[in-house]
């Protein structure tokens, strides 16, 4: 792991207080305090106890600061898990359920719980919640894409606050292979983000898993998600909740990437958001792109499901990393899945690494037909040219 991403990690170990202003985030204060629309995600182990149930003393303190937050002028969302676990400590389950149909339903049962808690939590605060239930299709679609982020929108300009969950009833790849780190990440590029707040049962992140490694350093500043920091995640975490740290750094590169900053922190800390949006040290900061990425960018990137993958050589990969270039058939050295013109696909180097993701102007069978040939040669081999780019410029997205 490099030093950079393990910045200061030496001093997280020593739990110090934390100071506005000073310590390790000194440099990034300005990305907490002066963060005005922020995502915050809270996972089950969070807001649940051990045992099940909803862990009611907890989520009042969470409201408050999150209404604290709303009150300073902060545009807030919260995304936030546990429906899962309210339904079973509601059911009498002491095992989460293991089919899809039976997670189905016991989200069924918890989500209106959930919400209910919220909604009186929030109105002692002062404030009206807006619940919206989201699966990742309806934030690939543009047209409910877009109709996402204006109902979030409308929720801010009428003074309510939007709470997001997946839609686990209904959302059968979300409850498999799904997590709410994820969907707060995409939420978070939904509405161009300043923060991330993402609340779990740790502290932050370290450099090997803690509950195996007592000698486990917490890295308080991480510049980069590196393959090592990812090989040093963890597995699946608590009995009620569905996500690892795995999930966690995967939505921490993505806000990154996207402009946006991140944070990862222990949800059970008093006052924790309150803390980090006052800037003092209380968790793992992922520092983001110095602009955020555009929107259409952002849409190819993180939003699109890749339908297929486009393998280059050296040459291609230098041009496009380092020279901005738009990909051409000449570097490409090979072509792997049903793809037509317009679809997003990976662009991956000679080792198979992800180098882009763009929307491609050729087909899998044309591109397989013209891989490694100059541009004049396109009309001479397809009959036809559309373009002198398979990938232009405009349409890529870098993921180096």
């Amino acid at each position: 792991m490099s030093q950079r991403a393990m910045h200061d990690g030496n001093a997280a170990k020593a739990a110090s207080p934390a100071q506005t202003g000073a310590g390790p985030w000194a440099p990034y204060t300005r990305l907490l305090t002066g963060a005005k629309r922020v995502v915050v995600k809270v996972g089950t182990s969070t807001l649940t106890h051990p045992g099940g149930g909803l862990n009611s003393a907890r989520m009042e303190d969470l409201v408050r600061q999150l209404a604290d937050a709303a009150g300073s002028g902060r545009e807030v969302v919260l995304v936030t898990s546990g429906a899962i676990g309210a339904g079973m400590s509601r059911l009498g389950m002491a095992r989460k359920p293991r089919s899809i149909p039976e997670k189905q339903a016991v989200a069924a049962v918890g989500q209106g719980i959930l919400m209910q808690t919220y909604e009186s939590l929030f109105a002692d605060c002062g404030y009206v919640v807006g619940q919206l239930l989201l699966t990742r299709d309806d934030l690939t679609h543009r047209k409910r894409h877009l109709n996402c982020r204006n109902t979030i929108e409308s929720l801010w300009r009428m003074g309510a606050i939007p709470i997001v969950n997946e839609n686990d009833t209904v959302a059968v790849e979300e409850i498999k292979f799904g997590d709410n780190d994820t969907l707060a990440a995409l939420v978070a590029g939904l509405i161009a983000a300043d923060l991330l707040i993402i609340l779990s049962d740790v502290d932050g992140v370290y450099d090997k898993n803690p509950r195996l490694h007592p000698s486990a350093t917490l890295l308080q500043v991480v510049e980069a998600v590196t393959p090592e920091l990812m090989e040093a995640a963890g597995g699946p975490g608590s009995l009620y909740g569905s996500g690892g740290m795995v999930t966690k750094l995967q939505a921490a590169k993505m806000a990154m990437a996207g402009g946006t900053a991140a944070v990862i922190a222990n949800g059970a800390r008093p006052g924790v958001i309150r803390s980090i949006l006052e800037g003092e040290t209380a968790g793992t900061l992922f520092v983001p792109r110095p602009e955020k990425m555009a929107g259409r960018k952002r849409w190819i990137a993180f939003y699109l499901p890749a339908q297929g993958q486009i393998r280059v050589d050296a040459g291609a990969r230098k041009a496009l990393v380092e020279g901005g270039k738009s990909l051409l058939a000449a570097g490409i050295v090979g072509v792997s899945g049903q793809f037509e013109e317009g679809d997003v696909v990976q662009v991956l180097d000679e080792d198979g690494r992800e180098l882009a993701r763009g929307l491609v102007n050729y087909g899998a069978e044309e591109l397989a037909r013209i891989q490694g040939r100059s541009t004049q040669e396109i009309h001479e081999i397809l009959g036809y040219k559309y373009f002198d780019e398979v990938i232009h410029r405009d349409n890529l997205v870098l993921s180096v």
